[in-house]
Formats: structure tokens, C-alpha cells, sequence
């Protein structure tokens, strides 16, 4: 299971591979930029509409199981 640093830091950098801005992303999410940077560092705390809002733009499959 991945920790928020961990999760932020693939946000981060599956951003910066697709060559979106910050402000950008935070656009497309409907969220602010200060809130997708606690997102990106791990600090905060997000819904789970935001996240998964955010991961489908980026791509990424959000994945829960036991």
C-alpha cells in the first residue's frame, strides 16, 4: 500500500512526464493549486473524489482490494 508522499510523488512526476502545469491539472480537477500541492507533498488531506478526479486525468487506475 502506498503512503500520501508516495502517491503525491507519482502524481508529481506522471504530471511533469506529460508536461502539465501545476495550474493546469488543478483546471482540469476542478481544485485549487494549493490544494493539488498537498496533494503532490503529501500534506493535507483530500477527498476521494478528488483523487481519483486527479488520477483520471493523469491515467492512473485507483486500485482498492484487501
Amino acid at each position: 500500500m502506498m503512503n500520501k508522499s508516495e502517491i503525491g510523488r507519482a502524481i508529481a512526476e506522471r504530471r511533469d512526464t506529460l508536461n502539465i502545469t501545476q495550474a493546469r491539472l488543478a483546471t482540469l480537477s476542478g481544485i485549487s493549486i494549493h490544494t493539488l500541492s498537498n496533494l503532490e507533498t503529501g500534506r493535507g488531506n483530500v477527498t476521494l473524489e478528488t483523487l481519483l478526479k486527479v488520477a483520471g486525468i493523469l491515467g492512473f487506475k485507483v486500485r482498492i482490494g484487501v
